[in-house]
């Protein structure tokens, strides 16, 4: 009896970590401080025919425009990449990226700024997209310190973030409820800053986001519209 009831309850344990993403779809104005006018950007997430998933990610400004697509896979409660691409125009230097993860050879090949990539990796790994989405499910699950492993250029670089508390954030779409996060960073290495906000009722999706680069130029999206799983996100009104 005893055994058996281990048994279930390692089951359920089992289910509960099991990593289950959910379509959704949003839209955002994206501002630069030091610029008079709005751009806007789309961020997605769809299950493909064949069982992976595509996270799809578009801003654009002006004459400058960026681009990041990551497919991906899911084994239990883990993320594991097959191909990511980036691609950025308008803003400085251009920037091309791309990614294959070869998971039978725990490489990653493709090519960074027209130079060749190629990396070892284990099981794990993430690239730059797909971090986000392990992160919307461990917030999801209680966690307030986490930590990836991103390929990031041609590196494995370690992307460490902490839960500062619950804010409310006001969008077009209403006030919403939401877990603020920032990306920690040594201060004595870099002085660039991230902040997000994950809407707490509606699956984690991420309403703001908050950027300070190195050279003090600042970046922001906020929701304006989305559905998460078919159903329109809708925020409160004003206490």
């Amino acid at each position: 009896m005893r055994r058996a009831l281990l048994l279930v309850l390692a089951l359920c344990a089992t289910s509960a970590q099991a990593l289950q993403p959910t379509p959704f779809s949003a839209s955002y104005t994206a501002d630069w401080k030091q610029l008079p006018v709005s751009g806007s950007a789309e961020r997605s997430l769809e299950a493909l025919p064949d069982g992976r998933w595509k996270l799809n990610f578009e801003a654009s400004m002006l004459l400058a425009g960026l681009t990041e697509e990551s497919i991906f896979r899911v084994d239990g409660d883990t993320l594991i990449p097959v191909t990511y691409r980036y691609s950025r125009n308008g803003l400085g230097k251009s920037k091309e990226v791309e990614q294959d993860f070869d998971w039978t050879q725990k490489q990653v090949l493709g090519s960074d700024r027209g130079d060749p990539l190629r990396l070892p990796i284990n099981l794990g790994v993430l690239d730059k997209s797909t971090y986000q989405q392990a992160l919307q499910h461990d917030i999801a699950a209680g966690k307030t310190s986490m930590s990836y492993q991103v390929v990031d250029g041609d590196e494995i670089d370690v992307y460490d973030f902490r839960v500062l508390g619950e804010e409310a954030v006001q969008t077009r779409a209403g006030l919403i409820d939401a877990i603020k996060v920032e990306r920690v960073r040594d201060p004595t290495q870099s002085s660039r800053k991230t902040v997000l906000w994950f809407a707490k009722d509606w699956d984690y999706l991420l309403v703001r986001l908050h950027q300070v680069e190195k050279d003090g130029k600042e970046y922001q999206i906020m929701l304006k519209s989305g559905s998460v799983n078919g159903r329109k996100v809708t925020g409160r009104s004003r206490d």
